[in-house]
């Protein structure tokens, strides 16, 4: 073969092959952008944010979908409740995947009352931008994200709203919670309890075995049950709330499956593993959403034969039966009985509640100081938020001038 029918065959080929390259980057374009402009056209972004903004353009350079403002928004989560929204806003901002100064949290008002959203800022690259917001996804940061294209000053009037959200959250506590209604104590501790449950890294990143996520009935009803227990047996209710936190966000999980323990005799219901010099090896797992052991269950037990407080006080769903039975235990009983442990550790360490709190997850003989540190933390956060939430009661934003009516605005040109 010669030279030269080798180089017109490689002439030929080369005019074939850079036009199909040509039109297949062509095509990759179109399909990413109609995709794009099928999942994420620009929408009304919230009251303030409510513009038929520009719509983004295809930059032949690096195959980047740039918004003409310059600015990309996600809107990543909507509430009908303030308390709800801010807890949100802090917990994403608390990701090193994300910076807090490019999380917002803003409110618009409606027929039906405030509505809060949050969004997450990013560059003006939208084929960078969907892939990072598909990660945070993917990781159960977000459960969803909306991109759009909101002009600078909607920008700068959502810093706004966020700075006075923040202000409002850290003005010095005036209503303790000891001081707060029921239902209104009730109703916030719920949705705290939904935001643990929510934020636990087992059920974002689903890990198996998948913990339940607790519904709104059963926060509530959690919810309602810590604070009926906190006030029977006089405990300190953030730090109450801060062991089950701790413990297991709140969810009906069974855990310590491996953990066995040495008894003179079984009882009723036991799993017997060895029998060794007149004594058995039982099976000693954790129950609940307050992680107690079997066998500390029948300690908690025989603490409440010998207790000599009026029951009668506390709700009925709430009071343990006079035998225990492991098969008919459910949420109820189990957070009575993790209160009187709770009571009981506190009254054997006279009243410290750091060597009681460890005392919980260590034993009395082994406190674990860095699980009260824990507790500690989770106490201090919540009580800071719930008293907060509940004085703001959500007048952060509805009584400023930085709230407006959603409605639809005149196109612009």
């Amino acid at each position: 073969m010669s030279t030269a029918t080798t180089a017109a065959q490689v002439e030929t080929r080369r005019s074939l092959v850079i036009p199909a390259i040509v039109s297949l980057g062509l095509v990759l374009v179109l399909v990413v952008g109609g995709w794009g402009a099928h999942r994420f056209w620009p929408r009304e972004l919230s009251c303030h944010f409510a513009v038929f903004a520009p719509k983004p353009v295809i930059s032949s350079r690096d195959l980047r979908l740039e918004s003409p403002s310059g600015i990309l928004a996600a809107e990543v989560g909507s509430y009908k409740d303030e308390l709800s929204a801010f807890l949100d806003f802090q917990f994403l901002r608390s990701l090193k995947e994300v910076e807090d100064g490019r999380v917002l949290l803003t409110a618009s008002e409606s027929d039906s009352g405030p509505q809060y959203r949050i969004y997450i800022l990013l560059g003006d690259d939208l084929l960078t931008a969907v892939p990072y917001l598909a990660g945070l996804e993917a990781h159960g940061f977000i459960s969803g994200f909306d991109v759009q294209f909101p002009p600078s000053s909607a920008i700068g009037y959502a810093h706004a709203q966020t700075s006075l959200f923040e202000a409002a959250y850290n003005r010095p506590i005036r209503r303790k919670l000891e001081s707060l209604p029921p239902s209104e104590l009730t109703t916030n501790i719920a949705r705290f309890l939904l935001f643990k449950s929510k934020t636990d890294r087992r059920v974002r990143e689903k890990v198996e075995p998948v913990p339940s996520q607790l519904t709104r009935e059963q926060a509530r009803d959690l919810a309602a049950d810590i604070i009926a227990v906190a006030k029977f047996y006089q405990l300190p209710l953030e730090f109450f709330l801060g062991i089950g936190a701790m413990e297991n966000n709140y969810m009906d999980v069974r855990g310590d499956l491996e953990h066995t323990a040495w008894k003179m005799r079984a009882d009723r219901g036991d799993t017997v593993l060895k029998r060794r010099h007149g004594r058995v090896l039982v099976r000693n797992y954790s129950i609940g959403a307050w992680q107690i052991t079997r066998e500390t269950l029948r300690y908690a037990h025989e603490l409440y034969i010998k207790d000599t407080r009026d029951y009668s006080k506390l709700p009925e769903r709430l009071r343990p039966p006079r035998e225990l039975d492991f098969e008919k235990l459910d949420s109820h009983i189990l957070t009575t009985y993790a209160g009187l442990l709770f009571r009981d550790l506190l009254d054997r360490f006279g009243g410290d509640i750091e060597k009681a709190v460890g005392a919980y997850n260590g034993g009395p003989d082994n406190p674990n100081l860095q699980y009260a540190a824990g507790v500690e933390m989770v106490a201090d956060y919540a009580r800071s938020v719930l008293e907060q939430a509940a004085f703001i009661n959500g007048r952060a934003i509805a009584n400023s001038k930085l709230i407006v009516r959603a409605t639809r605005p005149k196109r612009t040109k």
